[in-house]
């Protein structure tokens, strides 16, 4: 997906709106290196006219030589002969003045078939992570954590992220973004066969710059009309498009559900300390083991997990035969801060669950995401008060 480069950051927003669902915007050039060395799918670097014509020269040389199927359009306020000649000589492909969404979108459409011309349409696609949120029993939290676990994957840009929301009778995911989308996954209903990435990122709702949100049907009925031939098609597109793609399914074994899990590649289950719940999971767990799936892609969140209620983790083991990957305990401001459409991990990254979930989100992608590099005053204090808050509620 198309990379913009400009440091001003209306402008990149601006691009934004005319380039393909799952694009990408960095303030300088450094980024915009370090973005290309981790993705080798890349096609098109959009430099804005912000960006000093000597770096924008010296970024097409390198391409030119170095990665000769990435295209580098260059947009300038005012296009000089000097500036073309030498934009032409350096290996640009195209250099377009500012104020011209269309002529940027031709732009890069042209980079994307030169792309496929170049490495074939097998070298076009890469192959992303999905990854399942799931639970047997409803009220768990599964939706606060889709969410908080797709905004800690998509953090600072430097991962494309995809969440699906496959409740399909009743899902939150929008609403718990504040987010009120024109189009969901019904709006592909009768294109399980022609359905492609274009038609399917007309359909997608930006969150931020990082995140791109598939929404659920408005209304309940539309759900028995999504075959599983469309789910198991969408999630493939996806990705294609992007470095991960979390789906948060419905607390059921219906035939979507058990779609999404056959096309995923780890599952995340969301279990709390109750017995009922720990019953329907250790079914559920076996019921997996039967149509073997993602036997070793597994990993167990125990959501609300407090020392009080009785059961410990060491229970938990013994109970499913699964060692939780991660714990989260109760928390009020998560609470708040999911009821303000502000998820913990964007509102509070050093909140002790949005550290266990930036964790959960490290292991997931295999690599370490990072925090803001240091805390404020007023965030560490906020941190260190909150066991005292509890407590003098308790009181």
């Amino acid at each position: 997906m198309p990379v913009i480069v400009d440091p001003d950051q209306d402008t990149v927003a601006t691009l934004l709106r005319s380039l393909p669902a799952g694009s990408q915007g960095v303030a300088t050039m450094d980024r915009a290196r370090a973005w290309l060395a981790q993705h080798h799918d890349e096609y098109v670097v959009v430099l804005g006219p912000a960006v000093a014509v000597p770096e924008a020269l010296a970024l097409c040389d390198t391409l030119r030589t170095v990665r000769p199927t990435v295209s580098v359009v260059l947009i300038r306020e005012e296009l000089t002969t000097d500036v073309l000649t030498a934009a032409m000589q350096a290996g640009a492909r195209d250099v377009i003045p500012s104020g011209s969404p269309e002529a940027v979108s031709a732009a890069v459409t042209r980079a994307y078939q030169l792309f496929l011309a170049l490495r074939g349409p097998g070298g076009a696609s890469q192959s992303g992570k999905v990854i399942t949120i799931w639970s047997p029993k409803g009220g768990v939290g599964k939706t606060t954590m889709s969410v908080n676990l797709g905004l800690a994957l998509s953090e600072g840009g430097a991962r494309r992220v995809c969440l699906v929301d496959l409740d399909l009778a009743f899902g939150d995911v929008a609403i718990t973004m504040q987010l009120f989308p024109t189009h969901s996954i019904e709006h592909a209903i009768g294109s399980e066969h022609t359905l492609d990435a274009e038609l399917l990122n007309g359909l997608l709702t930006r969150h931020q710059d990082s995140l791109m949100i598939l929404a659920a049907p408005s209304h309940p009925d539309v759900r028995d009309r999504i075959s599983p031939t469309l789910v198991s098609q969408v999630l493939r597109l996806l990705k294609e498009s992007f470095d991960f793609v979390v789906v948060d399914t419905a607390p059921a074994f219906d035939e979507q559900t058990l779609t999404a899990l056959d096309e995923t590649d780890e599952i995340l289950i969301i279990a709390t300390l109750d017995v009922p719940t720990l019953k329907n999971v250790k079914v559920a767990l076996e019921t997996l083991d039967m149509l073997n799936i993602a036997q070793d892609r597994r990993h167990l969140l125990l959501n609300r997990a407090d020392d009080e209620v009785g059961i410990s983790a060491d229970r938990v083991e013994a109970i499913l035969g699964m060692r939780p990957t991660a714990k989260v305990a109760t928390s009020l401001e998560v609470a708040a801060a999911t009821n303000a459409g502000n998820p913990i991990v964007a509102k509070n990254p050093y909140h002790p669950t949005s550290t266990a979930i930036i964790t959960l989100a490290s292991l997931l992608a295999g690599e370490q995401i990072a925090t803001p590099p240091a805390a404020t005053a007023a965030q560490v204090d906020e941190v260190d008060q909150q066991p005292k808050r509890r407590l003098r509620r308790r009181r």
